[in-house]
């Protein structure tokens, strides 16, 4: 009897193991068109099973009521919290960048003014960091479309991210272990 509970402990560890190798896999699908939003979110592990599927579709209504639940937080108070704490976040940051692989990033903006020469002043500054991050995003596909005959902001995307997990178990215990972070998740907590 023994025997099989210690068989059945170190399966469901082995299984533990092979998730926190293999990482966990996001798929975001989103589409903003007028005042309205649909999309959804999976999160898969072993690139098949999914274990979190959520429909982002929001009303009108949903929006106002959640604007209403939450109250100002004070600027300044967190700007003190956060300031000792940048290089550590900063760095921690780049370590999580760096267990980010894109399988797909596309998303593609439809940009429009009331005005002509605005609408083609702004485009052209999107176009301009949409290039720079193509080149630095890799499989990515990052696209926008002036819309001159009307006032809009379009946005339509799929995104596919796998993370390893393995890897940022450590960066996460060092960055919590710091009394600073641990200080500014205090203060984030309590407002």
């Amino acid at each position: 009897m023994l025997n099989i509970l210690l068989m059945i402990i170190l399966i469901i560890i082995l299984i533990i193991l092979i998730i926190l190798i293999l990482g966990i896999k996001i798929i975001l699908k989103f589409e903003k068109k007028d005042s309205e939003i649909k999309g959804c979110l999976k999160i898969l592990i072993l690139k098949y099973i999914k274990v979190y599927s959520t429909d982002l579709s929001r009303d009108d209504d949903e929006k106002d009521e959640d604007k209403k639940d939450k109250a100002p937080k004070d600027g300044k108070k967190l700007f003190k919290l956060i300031k000792p704490c940048l290089s550590d976040l900063k760095s921690y940051l780049k370590k999580v960048l760096d267990t980010i692989k894109f399988n797909k990033f596309e998303t593609h903006l439809v940009l429009g003014f009331s005005n002509f020469a605005k609408t083609g002043e702004y485009i052209g500054y999107v176009w301009a960091i949409l290039s720079v991050l193509n080149t630095i995003i890799p499989n990515s596909q990052l696209t926008a479309n002036p819309s001159f005959t009307e006032s809009k902001l379009d946005l339509k995307g799929n995104i596919e991210i796998e993370i390893k997990v393995i890897a940022l178990i450590i960066p996460t215990i060092q960055l919590l272990l710091k009394p600073e972070i641990r200080a500014l998740i205090k203060g984030v907590r309590n407002g």
